[in-house]
């Protein structure tokens, strides 16, 4: 598939790369000539150097036979206008990166659908729900919602004393509880280990589980039972990201504190949400945090325009006494670094955020959703049984996947389940996979037969 990326950044680099790896056709539009150069240093792309709006920049980059258009510059009405152009002159799908509220609410985007932008993305909209699922199920280090949220994937660390502990998963003492979840992965020291019946597990690993949302709350309640309830969370920086999951979570029963320094933002923060305390200070102020009492059921989520302040602000939290620490992390480099020291709990990147929501748009012949894991060095898939397809009826333990492949559940219909060896398939079934990175393009092979 030919993909056009305008702008050659963090977020068009990252998805250039992610691209890349499953064989696409990558041509990557930027006026800077720098980050042009990095990005052919390490990466089989076409770049084209120009402006993203220019009508004969666009003709160069061949836009006319793209199937996917992404702009992700920095600047909204250059996503913008890019797209719409990019629509014009014959690429199948467009899709904008924006980060302005006013965009994203329904009379725009209905405007800028009618002007052929067929998916807009707004960065700060995802980051902030990344961050309202980990809360939603505290102690989670990542959350995946897929197939209009009936199958949930989930990632946590093992804590001391947890009955996962206790011998080989074969002998977990609940297994009616286990048959309903489906253990994908565990990363062990930043190595990823396929879990089968004979694997006793470590203190810290962290394990990824696939199943109905009801039964993953169940398992992880017993694999960790000393999980403390977050019933306060505090967010740092009253910014984009800040007001968005404060006004998400004033739908839940959770007392809500946002800090934010400056004081004409604060009063904003303040005349906009209902239900929530703002406070006007410095959230690495230590006066502040004992102002507003950190204790074991608190969160602390610090979503200000700096990945070191944000970092700090968790340390000093849980220093405290918070039960949980999230921080925004716009350096990719940072977040490998916290989650292979294990620094904080969960670090939300909004680059990797965005570039789920675009990558679940990239559809291709079978496999129509696709979304990176943080911690693990793979990906979730949805892949559909096409009409037709000389797979149907052949069962999962009879199909060749790719090595560490693993197809943890099915859903049919309106029914979702966890999928066994004997799984035989039909037409219309939809399955979620888990594939090591680079894997999507050898199932899309398997499943085209």
């Amino acid at each position: 598939m030919r993909v056009v990326i305008i702008g050659a950044g963090v977020a068009g680099q990252r998805l250039a790369s992610k691209l890349c790896d499953e064989k696409h056709d990558v041509v990557v539009v930027d006026h800077r000539a720098k980050p042009l150069e990095e990005i052919t240093s390490e990466l089989d792309v076409q770049t084209v150097l120009g402006s993203g709006i220019s009508p004969r920049i666009l003709e160069e980059a061949g836009v006319a036979k793209a199937e996917l258009v992404a702009t992700v510059t920095s600047r909204d009405e250059i996503n913008i206008l890019a797209a719409v152009f990019a629509h014009a002159a014959g690429a199948r799908y467009t899709v904008a990166r924006v980060s302005s509220d006013e965009l994203t609410s329904k009379r725009p985007m209905e405007h800028l659908s009618a002007l052929g932008i067929d998916l807009i993305v707004n960065e700060h909209d995802e980051s902030a729900r990344a961050v309202l699922s980990v809360l939603d199920l505290g102690g989670a280090k990542e959350i995946v919602s897929m197939v209009e949220g009936r199958i949930q994937a989930v990632g946590a660390d093992v804590p001391s004393g947890s009955p996962l502990l206790a011998g080989p998963l074969k002998d977990f003492p609940h297994p009616d509880i286990l048959r309903n979840v489906r253990l994908i992965a565990v990363m062990r020291e930043e190595k990823l280990l396929m879990p089968h019946g004979d694997m006793t597990f470590e203190a810290q690993d962290t394990i990824y589980c696939v199943g109905q949302p009801a039964n993953v709350r169940a398992f992880l309640s017993l694999v960790r039972p000393y999980q403390a309830v977050i019933h306060k969370v505090v967010i740092a920086g009253g910014g984009n990201v800040g007001q968005r999951l404060a006004r998400h979570l004033e739908r839940t029963d959770k007392q809500i504190i946002l800090i934010e320094e400056n004081s004409e933002r604060a009063h904003e923060c303040s005349a906009s949400l209902k239900k929530s305390m703002v406070v006007s200070g410095n959230a690495l102020d230590r006066a502040v945090l004992d102002e507003i009492s950190i204790t074991r059921d608190t969160a602390i989520v610090a979503a200000t325009g700096n990945d070191e302040n944000n970092i700090i602000a968790c340390l000093l939290a849980q220093k405290l006494g918070a039960g949980f620490g999230i921080a925004l992390i716009s350096k990719p480099e940072y977040v490998s670094i916290i989650n292979e020291a294990k620094l904080l709990d969960r670090a939300v990147s909004p680059y990797l955020a965005t570039m789920n929501a675009i990558l679940r748009f990239v559809r291709g012949t079978s496999i129509r959703a696709t979304t990176l894991l943080q911690n693990v060095p793979g990906e979730l898939l949805e892949v559909h049984v096409s009409e037709g397809s000389k797979l149907v009826g052949r069962t999962l333990k009879d199909m060749r996947l790719p090595r560490r492949a693993v197809v943890a559940a099915i859903v049919r219909g309106e029914i979702a389940a966890i999928a066994t060896g004997d799984t035989a398939l039909k037409e219309g079934d939809r399955l979620i996979v888990f594939a090591p990175l680079g894997a999507a393009s050898k199932l899309e092979s398997v499943f085209r037969r």
